[in-house]
């Protein structure tokens, strides 16, 4: 078997005809973190979603968690998405629901119906992300940082392979995102969980070094250091 997650080789990524990036080579394996940098429109979030299956593969060959991204169709997607975890800037929350119920729609979304073992999973995944005693708040009532800690968890609901993080700490005070990327990386390390992670805020990559890869100028790049 093979230790990567990430395998893309000559892939061109389109937004409607719009060639975005071209010629994209990249591998990721497992348990591995690694930073995609870049400026606001160069090409991150058409990235995100060409591996989450929005963005359909036309051009080039990619594997993602065992999935042919070639062969993906609405109905194969959402099998796709069942192997990863997906945590947005805006957090993305149902707002007319608690934590609880949040977590558990996703749940049954991906096919879960024991209720009992849906009840467990999601104590699990609060228990990860140190948010245990939250799940009966609704969203306006958590911070920031706390509504963040809950997407993490509902990216961990079905155990991921891989997770796929754009701009989490976007929206975030300084304090807060160092406790996000700590909780990222505890996650990467301690459950060999793969991480993605857009960000164009340097000083977060620069507390928190890992492998860098730049979007730029319809390329994706590998950056030997942090320095840019």
């Amino acid at each position: 078997m093979s230790d990567s997650i990430i395998s893309l080789s000559q892939v061109n990524i389109y937004q409607g005809s719009s060639l975005v990036l071209q010629d994209v080579n990249l591998t990721v394996n497992k348990g591995e973190f690694v930073y995609l940098v870049g400026k606001t429109g160069s090409g991150k979030s058409s990235l995100l979603k060409t591996l989450y299956g929005e963005l359909s593969l036309v051009e080039g060959t990619g594997m993602v968690a065992g999935f042919d991204l070639k062969d993906l169709d609405w109905k194969r997607v959402p099998f796709l998405r069942r192997t990863l975890g997906v945590v947005f800037q805006d957090f993305q929350l149902l707002t007319d629901r608690n934590v609880n119920e949040n977590l558990k729609f996703v749940l049954k979304a991906t096919g879960w119906t024991d209720e009992r073992m849906m009840n467990e999973k999601i104590a699990d995944v609060l228990d990860k992300v140190g948010l245990k005693s939250k799940g009966f708040k609704m969203p306006f009532e958590l911070s920031g940082g706390e509504q963040q800690r809950i997407d993490i968890a509902r990216a961990l609901l079905n155990s991921p392979k891989l997770i796929l993080a754009d701009e989490p700490t976007g929206n975030l005070d300084p304090e807060t995102s160092d406790e996000i990327m700590k909780l990222l990386f505890h996650i990467s390390r301690d459950y060999n969980t793969a991480v993605v992670m857009a960000t164009h805020d340097y000083i977060v990559v620069q507390k928190f070094p890992a492998r860098m890869i730049r979007t730029g100028q319809g390329r994706v790049e590998e950056l030997a250091s942090i320095h840019m």
